[in-house]
């Protein structure tokens, strides 16, 4: 299935989604729906597992691949220091953004919210996270391990040695090493494997959106319609700075950059999961011009250390939260609070709910109600596929633009974007 047809059909499954999804709220009792639910689930999760089988071997040779092909030592150096300096810089961007943002539009005031005297489970812990558990649990005690757990950063690490072992050993071999050659055909074949498991990624789509809309319907939507309309408003402000960063480096390249990777982003969105647009966002990536060397090792950093969407999310939804329960936060607590964020949310990889999970911890911290989670669940789900589109975008202009940037010599590294693209590929 090309990419026009996939994008087609995902667009059609979250119509039909929605509308099947009111279908049987209204017409079902809350226990049938929840019954029907399940069995929608049963189809998103299927194709996320399908996701998952593939991510992780295709991490692992699109990254030892890229850096046989990288050349220098030097290079994979220049890359990272590009790639960790855009990251942090987006994050404390998209934190002050939510900041500012939330205090802007007063989310959550006027709701009045008497402060809880029991306390409340709201499904969500918060232990072990902090910033020394993330760098310890970054290196891996088993490659076989990691592989299985789909331990991105613990793969990343791995694959740097192995691949730099590898190419050392390629280099002194006159035909090349047959393991590198080996590396580069399972390369091949994973994206292969990719196209397969993609074509079922519409009816994914569908049971996500009918799933969600069939147990809370539509009213949940109207009932949060001021909290979801400001936190869209924040990411579309958002996506306006990511795309002013990249236009000052890759110019008219960026609205290009754009319509290359739409239907990676749809994915993402509907499912709300960026694992699910992985494989075809690198794809995308490629076919927009970056070479694979720097895709395959900036976008899984990437994955872990630049999460604009949910780092917007977080500043936005704490004080969201405090302003329900008519909780001021003084300049310099927020303030500390967005510093102590950019810390700990730097350990959200391989977190299940990762955001609500920082979100949680910082409730704590800063002795806000932990019953303010039970606030934002309801409409969870919907923030998420947001912020997960947003994830997808700032990611995307970042490889763009540390590929674009990157002026090693010709030996070392090809120039990584075509500017001179086809007449049929611009907008």
């Amino acid at each position: 299935m090309n990419q026009k047809k996939l994008l087609k059909f995902i667009l059609i499954a979250m119509v039909l989604g929605i509308v099947i999804g009111c279908i049987f709220h209204y017409y079902l009792t809350p226990v049938q729906a929840e019954n029907i639910a399940s069995y929608f689930k049963i189809l998103t999760d299927v194709f996320l597992r399908l996701i998952k089988m593939i991510i992780a071997p295709l991490v692992f040779a699109t990254i030892v691949s890229g850096i046989i092909s990288m050349g220098k030592s030097s290079a994979l150096g220049k890359i990272t220091l590009k790639a960790m300096s855009w990251f942090i810089g987006a994050s404390f961007i998209s934190l002050l953004l939510g900041l500012g943002l939330a205090n802007f539009f007063q989310t959550g005031v006027g709701m009045n919210l008497p402060i809880p005297t029991a306390p409340v489970d709201v499904g969500v812990s918060a232990t072990n996270l902090s910033l020394q558990t993330f760098i310890t649990h970054i290196f891996p005690k088993s490659f076989a391990e990691a592989m299985a757990n789909n331990e991105i950063l613990q793969i990343l690490i791995f694959s740097i040695f192995f691949g730099s072992a590898l190419a050392y050993v390629n280099h002194l071999q006159k035909d090349g090493s047959i393991i590198g050659k080996m590396i580069d055909e399972l390369s091949l074949v994973m994206f292969k494997i990719t196209d397969y498991v993609m074509t079922f990624a519409p009816i994914a789509v569908f049971a996500a959106v009918a799933g969600a809309i069939t147990v809370k319907g539509p009213k949940i939507i109207l009932d949060y319609g001021s909290f979801m309309a400001e936190f869209y408003a924040s990411l579309f402000i958002l996506w306006t700075v990511i795309i002013t960063a990249g236009f000052i480096f890759l110019k008219k390249d960026v609205f290009r950059l754009l319509k290359t990777i739409r239907e990676p982003v749809v994915l993402g969105f509907a499912t709300a999961s960026s694992e699910s647009a992985y494989p075809k966002l690198m794809e995308s990536l490629e076919k927009f011009g970056v070479p694979k060397r720097i895709t395959s090792f900036v976008l899984p950093l990437g994955y872990s250390f630049n999460l604009d969407g949910s780092m917007i999310y977080m500043t936005f939804a704490v004080l969201f939260i405090a302003h329900a329960y008519n909780i001021d936060l003084s300049l310099s607590q927020q303030l500390l609070m967005l510093l102590t964020l950019m810390i700990t949310s730097k350990g959200i990889a391989g977190v299940s709910r990762a955001s609500l999970v920082v979100i949680a911890a910082t409730l704590s911290m800063f002795k806000l109600p932990e019953a303010g989670l039970l606030l934002i669940l309801a409409v969870d789900h919907f923030l998420d596929m947001g912020r997960t589109a947003t994830n997808i975008i700032g990611n995307s202009v970042a490889t763009a633009v540390i590929a674009k940037t990157t002026k090693l010599d010709e030996e070392e590294l090809p120039s990584p974007i075509v500017v001179d693209a086809p007449q049929s590929e611009k907008l």
